[in-house]
């Protein structure tokens, strides 16, 4: 089965846009190799948007940008694959992709047909441009039938931004991982406004098929195309471990051939890894701060995890530290019960907790600790 974990990689639209050659995803894949990202568990280096020329060929397919891929896509796509790495493409449901370039509607099968004979093992499916009266999720699933007629294992990831309330249905195409929300923007206010907005609908999120809150941000230094003002590497934390606990893919997009050393230690953080990659890929169960003012300005929440342990966690999104007590008995352990937590970022042991817990929680700050239960 594919997407068993979140599904980890690289994807060219946050930094590069429409400025995509083949050389710059050679030296991509060779950098996710060089920079122990591979190593780490990422294994997708994603072509976005603007790859094709504006029309299709005279027997109907699309046909890569010569000036961009001299080579062609099946030549990238052996390179990329002797690697060790596998190689993503870019399509929509629309009548055009969302920069204007030709698109599958109507189109699925023999675009499939197309991406298998590149070698694609991951194709974003956009959402721009559908006409009005087209059933969206109808498009969504015509294609991933094409994928799976294909002849080619391809993972398929849907990007509808959240349309149609796509969680209650996207499973049921056999889409593995599925764009919930808007785009995201490098700066702390976009970041937190799409993490919030899915707290309600983790539980949705699956091995299988993974709720994607959009490709990451981390290490772009207000540099690219979707620069916003930045934000600081602690911030830039913030939101690779959240992205982590709340179990979304990690589609790194920043440009890794020249990452810093902070924005290296923190996408191959192995404590926060280990986290997004647990095998039972449970959601949180989230709780307030118990105050009542601004309660969706903390995310608190307890996640059961493999090997019966399990994560308590707080991430602050407010521009002022906060503590935060946490009542056991709202996360459901009974009087004659503690956990023997550490903290994963320190290393710090914690002594055994029992009753309540305080979370001490610095501006755009977080803290995740994890263990076991203990009786006492």
């Amino acid at each position: 089965m594919l997407a068993k974990t979140p599904p980890l990689g690289w994807n060219s639209w946050n930094t590069f846009a429409e400025n995509i050659t083949e050389d710059l995803l050679m030296e991509t894949a060779d950098a996710m190799i060089s920079s122990g990202l591979k190593d780490a568990g990422y294994e997708y280096v994603v072509i976005d948007d603007c790859w094709s020329l504006r029309q299709r060929g005279a027997d109907g397919r699309l046909i890569a940008d010569p000036e961009k891929f001299p080579h062609g896509m099946k030549y990238l796509a052996d390179y990329i694959h002797s690697k060790g790495l596998k190689f993503g493409m870019y399509s929509c449901a629309g009548t055009r992709t969302c920069a204007g370039y030709p698109s599958s509607f109507e189109y699925e099968l023999v675009d499939a047909q197309t991406f298998a004979g590149f070698g694609v093992d991951f194709l974003k499916y956009d959402f721009c441009n559908k006409p009005r009266h087209a059933d969206g999720p109808l498009l969504y699933h015509r294609m991933s039938l094409a994928l799976k007629a294909s002849g080619r294992e391809i993972l398929f990831s849907a990007c509808n931004w959240g349309s149609d309330h796509v969680e209650t249905w996207i499973r049921s195409t056999g889409a593995h991982m599925y764009r919930s929300t808007g785009d995201i923007f490098d700066n702390f206010q976009s970041m937190s406004d799409i993490a919030r907005s899915r707290i309600d609908k983790l539980a949705y999120s699956a091995p299988g098929c993974f709720d994607d809150i959009d490709m990451l941000v981390c290490g772009m230094r207000n540099k690219g195309n979707v620069a916003a003002g930045g934000m600081r590497d602690e911030e830039y934390l913030f939101h690779f471990a959240l992205w982590c606990v709340m179990q979304s893919p990690l589609m790194i997009g920043c440009d890794i051939r020249d990452m810093d050393a902070a924005t290296k230690a923190t996408l191959l953080n192995k404590e926060l890894l280990r986290i997004n990659q647990d095998v039972e890929a449970r959601p949180a169960f989230p709780f307030n701060c118990g105050r009542r003012d601004h309660p969706e300005r903390e995310f608190l929440g307890f996640k059961h995890l493999a090997d019966n342990e399990f994560l308590l966690f707080g991430f602050n999104f407010n521009d002022k530290a906060r503590d935060c007590f946490v009542e056991f008995y709202d996360i459901g352990l009974p009087a004659g019960c503690a956990l023997r937590l550490r903290d994963i970022m320190t290393g710090a042991e914690v002594p055994a907790a029992k009753d309540y817990m305080r979370l001490q929680l610095p501006a755009h700050g977080f803290q995740i600790y994890r263990g076991k239960l203990i009786t006492l």
